[in-house]
């Protein structure tokens, strides 16, 4: 984990020291914001979910994510470039589970729950760039700043009435800022992903792109260094971004 960490510092420096022997005319900065379609897998994800957990693609949850990014070439005609950022991210899980005639007088039972992680994500990226096409690889770091767990729970009774109640936790911070209780001993703070993604950029700056990113570092918190349980954090996001010219 740790030489992971160096080499991702590596290429980092790597990318920004070649950068500053290039044109320097080319840098731009700009926004991104999306959506995020994201779930976590594993051998072990019933350790942080419970039961009733389905990894399918067609049960992610649903989020958003929003920041800064940079473009900075590192070849002359701007082909190749280095695109560090800062990302503001909402991933997580969510479980539905379905009883029917658990009670009397109760005809079906609906249990909704999502569990919110936030993430300030720092994707380090090299960018191919063709003629408005673009292909991004690399490394993201990300730190886990807080989560909050909802759930709806809607009885359906065979007179035909319906009940609807919500249980939402309030947000908990892992940064240690505020005094709100925190309990994170199942999750870890810090995660290492593989990142890969294509997009379509204009002449003035307008992008959109669509990015899948896989967790290397398992999202469950354990000191059992030889035999970690596992469980990974798997993230699509789909940006819209606009970068500004900066230079000449």
């Amino acid at each position: 984990m740790k030489k992971l960490v160096i080499l991702t510092c590596a290429l980092a420096a790597a990318g920004i020291s070649t950068v500053n022997a290039q044109d320097a005319g080319g840098f731009r900065l700009g926004v991104k914001a999306g959506a995020t379609y994201s779930n976590i897998s594993g051998d072990n994800v019933g350790q942080i979910t419970g039961n009733g957990y389905s990894g399918d693609f067609g049960d992610y949850k649903t989020g958003y994510n929003a920041g800064i990014s940079a473009t900075l070439p590192i070849s002359s005609d701007g082909f190749f470039s280095f695109s560090p950022e800062l990302l503001y991210n909402r991933k997580g899980y969510e479980i539905s589970s379905t009883q029917t005639n658990p009670g009397a007088g109760i005809a079906k039972l609906e249990i909704e729950q999502q569990r919110v992680l936030h993430y300030l994500d720092v994707p380090l990226l090299a960018k191919i760039n063709a003629g408005g096409l673009f292909f991004e690889l690399g490394p993201q770091v990300s730190y886990l700043f807080g989560s909050k767990v909802k759930q709806q729970t809607t009885t359906k009774y065979t007179n035909g009435d319906k009940d609807k109640v919500e249980d939402n936790s309030g947000f908990r911070d892992y940064t240690g800022v505020t005094r709100d209780a925190a309990d994170k001993s199942d999750l870890s703070q810090f995660d290492i992903s593989g990142l890969a993604g294509l997009g379509y950029m204009t002449d003035g700056g307008l992008s959109i792109g669509l990015r899948y990113a896989r967790g290397f570092n398992s999202l469950i918190d354990s000191k059992d260094i030889d035999n970690e349980p596992k469980a990974f954090n798997n993230a699509y996001t789909l940006q819209l971004g606009y970068l500004l010219p900066l230079g000449k």
